[in-house]
């Protein structure tokens, strides 16, 4: 039920990857009475859909601690309560976004040792795409924090991006060793003495589109910052092209002649490609998509969690953190 156009992208969207994904079982959690006349539209989707029915929601507005505490009844707790007891492998949802982190480490519960989940997605590069955590929640992080992202990130990197030894850089306002503040340099520290392998150093802003490494780790503030901004930038560069080859016949005619790679930049750099981002450090897969998303960037989202239940991500966190955390010293330590 979240999202601006809810049920309907979710209804159309797990259509979608039901198509990409024949294995996959859907539990639609929400108003029966607005799900179901939307589901039996799609036969296919409906044989392997399950409907839990509940009234209750959270809205938009609602904050974290509120809807925690009143929404135990809510689409959003019911459809993590399924996951904690087995019904299902992932939960995704368009929602609250403070509410669904807030519920979802409430019930799921971390990984151990793990003392804050992440937010992680994509982003494209003149490489490829890479990893960035967190994107927003967690606004203040410590050396120790940002070390667990960077163990996290790895494992997701390597699940989720197929990389076998990725790399990841702490990002800072410059590569140089004395720059940065405090819990950055600590983390730098850390992550030098090599036991989390794949360490670059520090990253720059323009790395990330660069694609220098494949993580990029940094607190939820400038995270979540630096995802708005490049997604600010790309709305601005699609507006500006419109506007240049509408701007006279011959731009048009222009349009006309490069509209073969136009229309394959469009969809190298269509968000809908990267919606999906995850918090890691859970006891379960856990993925929110973007509130405004359409259907196809819905499906994304379901795609990115059926992908990491099939790959076993929590697993590989698991075993990573087990084998690499005990090896880098406690923020105690290192100071």
């Amino acid at each position: 039920m979240g999202g601006d156009n809810a049920p309907g992208i979710v209804i159309k969207g797990a259509n979608i990857a039901r198509q990409r994904h024949p294995e996959a079982h859907f539990l639609l959690v929400g108003r029966e009475g607005e799900i179901r006349p939307q589901l039996e539209k799609l036969k296919k989707l409906a044989e392997v859909t399950t409907v839990i029915h509940t009234d209750d929601v959270v809205s938009a507005e609602d904050k974290p601690a509120v809807a925690l505490r009143q929404g135990r009844k809510s689409s959003m707790r019911l459809a993590i309560n399924a996951v904690a007891e087995g019904k299902a492998e992932g939960v995704v949802s368009a929602g609250n976004t403070g509410a669904l982190m807030g519920m979802a480490k409430f019930v799921l519960k971390t990984l151990p040792g793990v003392d804050r989940p992440a937010i992680a997605s994509f982003f494209p590069t003149m490489k490829g795409e890479t990893v960035m955590l967190d994107l927003g929640a967690n606004l203040e992080c410590d050396a120790r924090n940002l070390v667990d992202f960077a163990i996290m990130g790895r494992a997701f990197a390597k699940t989720v991006l197929g990389v076998p030894e990725p790399t990841y850089g702490l990002l800072n306002v410059g590569s140089e060793e004395m720059k940065g503040h405090e819990a950055l340099q600590e983390a730098r520290d850390m992550l030098s003495s090599g036991e989390v392998p794949g360490f670059h150093g520090f990253v720059e802003g323009d790395d990330i589109t660069k694609g220098t490494v494949d993580v990029v780790v940094t607190d939820g503030f400038t995270g979540n910052i630096a995802l708005k901004a490049a997604e600010g930038t790309a709305k601005l560069m699609a507006e500006y092209l419109r506007r240049t080859f509408r701007s006279s016949m011959f731009a048009s005619l222009g349009y006309v002649m490069a509209r073969s790679a136009l229309t394959k930049l469009r969809k190298r750099m269509d968000p809908r490609r990267y919606n999906g981002a995850v918090f890691l450090g859970l006891n379960a897969i856990a993925v929110k998509s973007h509130g405004g998303t359409d259907a196809l960037g819905f499906a994304h989202a379901c795609s990115v969690t059926i992908d990491m239940v099939k790959h076993r991500l929590i697993e590989k966190i698991r075993a990573d953190y087990a084998r690499l955390a005990p090896a880098t010293p406690s923020k105690a330590a290192a100071g």
